[in-house]
């Protein structure tokens, strides 16, 4: 299969995943807006995509979330066979991506770098 046929499968399964936390996960912990798909990685064989899961919130248990994100997978998995049509719907494996919280903490960073300099 092609890299090109892989991406296009992976953004696919990124956009019905976000469509499907948004609409059909139940538990009260997982709030609209507090979780966004970043990106969806498929192997080439289609038997398993690593999903990457920014949490935003303050007041957000990470921990917690990323174990309702493993414990809804088949539950994810059977509603994505729903909605895309192929043969086999990868394994999904949930992965927390820490780079929004890595780019914000780089930013407060060169922000108080700045505020020294100009102080001096």
């Amino acid at each position: 299969m092609s890299k090109q046929r892989i991406h296009k499968i992976g953004e696919e399964i990124k956009r019905e995943l976000s469509d499907i936390i948004s609409k059909d996960i139940k538990d009260p912990r997982i709030k609209t807006g507090v979780i966004s798909i970043t990106g969806v990685e498929v192997s080439g064989d289609l038997s398993y995509a690593k999903v990457f899961v920014s949490i935003y919130g303050k007041d957000v248990d990470a921990g917690k979330v990323m174990d309702i994100m493993k414990k809804s997978s088949g539950f994810m998995r059977s509603e994505l066979g729903k909605h895309i049509r192929i043969r086999h719907i990868p394994e999904l494996i949930f992965q927390q991506d820490t780079s929004m919280a890595y780019g914000d903490h780089i930013n407060k960073i060169l922000k108080g770098l700045d505020t020294q300099d100009k102080e001096e």
